[in-house]
């Protein structure tokens, strides 16, 4: 495969994206993420997979790199991480925009512009994709019943009389005949008033 020569960066606007990844990256993990989901495991994830990337890249971006550079340490470092632990989804998408930050300062060769509009366009999406207040009466959740239930539409009234909301997904991961148990995700929503009684006694 042919390779194409990054466009050599000026040696003060190299520092100047490396300074906007790091404030980039601080805004994602203190400004959106810990103060949303409280895990202080994975801001020491965040921090350490966006500056290690943001290494790497910008000692090989200095030299003739394919373009498949940045997708390939974008591919591996994510196949590492994912396989080591399990994230919620959101966790997930946290860990891809750290990852994508780290890339986009050293390989970016496109015009000035180009690069903090997409580091902004990144926290921009974040921030509102994972804003308390967007779809907040949805939920979903695993619940055990302690009887077993192979019928679905008794299965749902039982959800929907448990959990007061409408039930949208019943998933039976396990239904135990002996031990009358079942094992189901569901997947729901409140109404205004109920949400609203419930953030009340929260």
């Amino acid at each position: 495969m042919r390779q194409v020569p990054v466009q050599e960066v000026p040696a003060m606007q190299r520092l100047a994206l490396f300074a906007l990844d790091l404030a980039a990256v601080c805004l994602l993990v203190f400004g959106l993420y810990f103060p949303r989901h409280r895990r202080r495991d994975l801001v020491v994830a965040y921090l350490g997979v966006n500056v290690g990337v943001l290494a790497v890249a910008g000692s090989l971006s200095s030299g003739t790199v394919g373009a498949g550079l940045g997708l390939g340490l974008f591919g591996v470092l994510s196949i590492i991480r994912l396989r080591s632990t399990e994230l919620d989804q959101h966790e997930v998408a946290y860990y891809f925009s750290a990852l994508a930050l780290g890339i986009l300062g050293p390989l970016s060769s496109g015009p000035l512009w180009l690069c903090p509009a997409l580091m902004a366009l990144i926290l921009v999406v974040m921030y509102l994709g994972d804003h308390p207040r967007l779809l907040r009466s949805y939920r979903r959740q695993t619940l055990v019943l302690d009887s077993a239930i192979t019928d679905q539409a008794q299965l749902v009234a039982q959800l929907e009389q448990i959990l007061g909301a409408r039930v949208h997904v019943a998933h039976v991961e396990r239904v135990d005949l002996v031990n009358e148990t079942t094992v189901v995700e569901a997947r729901y929503s409140y109404d205004r008033a109920a949400l609203r009684d419930r953030e009340l006694v929260g």
